[in-house]
């Protein structure tokens, strides 16, 4: 193995923010040391924005051809990345793409990110890993998350690791095994109730603070299967459309109070699991005030908010880590935390 890799990781997450960009060193020295060198997001327009919205819903040819232009999009912005922070491209082992994710129903045995891999080792003419969850869902895994190998290689020194993105999920270990699943929707409920206000999102919670909390809302969301289910379990887009925008939808409270008591209901099934230590807590959801408030009053672990690079990249971080595990062969996906029946090296590789 060698004992330096420079890799760029790319995230495009639930909740359409951006595309997540960072230039990162790993270092093995006992462990594997870190540093992200340059990071950016680029944030989508209003026509991708619209696409990755509804791209799910469309035809088989319109899905497969998103998949391409989505590719030839992220291979375009890692030039630009690589040309405006003047990066050799010598200097650059891989990059490790995540890719945005359509479907995830892994009780199918299906999962689906697009993004075209090898459109991005075309273009950028440099090796690329994606496609990371297949290979495990293969295996009869739930394909996610898959953070928490990173989160325990690169993070040990906290006891849980929280990222809050359009989708919540938490990362700890247990009797020496890591263990990990979604804890809830997040940013996917909040912009698409902010989006009937006419905004993005809700700048800081200030929105759901100045509500008040429907206790008939709240006890409704909270008795959702999901989430007294056991892990391995993950969660997608669909689980929003089934199961947690119907709920939303029927109820007659202001869309203030839906903030409110949503933030209620995600700060009790997040904190219920943070038991002691301390927690790092990560992703957009890092600068809603009354999220965070929320999950204190229920943790028993201290909440701990980084700097803001890795609240904004360690995604993309733990990504290129994952593409440096899949060029060595080495695990990226471990069966304590999906449920397969093996762990697995999971990853394409697109030569440059």
């Amino acid at each position: 193995m060698k004992k330096k890799y420079r890799i760029i990781g790319l995230m495009s997450g639930t909740s359409l923010d951006g595309i997540d960009i960072a230039y990162c060193e790993f270092t093995k020295k006992e462990q594997w040391e870190f540093k992200i060198i340059f990071a950016e997001t680029f944030a989508y327009n209003d026509q991708w924005k619209n696409i990755l919205s509804n791209v799910e819903n469309s035809s088989a040819i319109d899905l497969a051809r998103n998949n391409v232009f989505l590719g030839q999009l992220f291979g375009n912005i890692t030039n630009a990345f690589i040309d405006f922070n003047k990066i050799e491209k010598s200097e650059i082992d891989a990059i490790a793409s995540h890719g945005h994710t359509i479907f995830h129903q892994p009780e199918l045995a299906l999962t689906t990110q697009i993004g075209c891999g090898a459109q991005i080792a075309a273009l950028t003419s440099i090796a690329t890993v994606c496609d990371f969850r297949t290979t495990d869902v293969a295996l009869g895994g739930q394909g996610a998350p898959l953070v928490p190998i990173g989160d325990r290689e690169l993070f040990s020194e906290f006891n849980y690791c929280l990222n809050i993105g359009g989708i919540a999920n938490v990362s700890f270990t247990e009797n020496g095994n890591r263990i990990s699943f979604d804890v809830g929707l997040a940013n996917i409920v909040g912009n698409y109730l902010c989006q009937q206000l006419k905004l993005e999102y809700d700048d800081a919670g200030k929105i759901a603070a100045s509500g008040s909390c429907d206790d008939s809302l709240l006890k409704e969301l909270n008795a959702v299967n999901y989430f007294d289910s056991a892990p391995p379990k993950s969660l997608g887009k669909e689980f929003f459309k089934e199961e947690i925008k119907s709920i939303l939808d029927k109820n007659k409270s202001s869309v203030e109070e839906k903030l409110h008591t949503f933030g209620v209901h995600l700060g009790y099934q997040i904190g219920r699991h943070l038991h002691n230590g301390k927690c790092i807590v990560t992703g957009g959801g890092a600068y809603n005030d009354f999220w965070v408030e929320q999950i204190k009053k229920h943790a028993k672990a201290e909440i701990v908010i980084p700097n803001k690079e890795i609240i904004d990249f360690k995604e993309a971080l733990v990504f290129a880590f994952l593409g440096l595990l899949r060029l060595e062969n080495e695990p990226n996906a471990l069966s304590s935390v999906t449920g397969a029946s093996s762990n697995s090296s999971g990853g394409c590789v697109y030569l440059g």
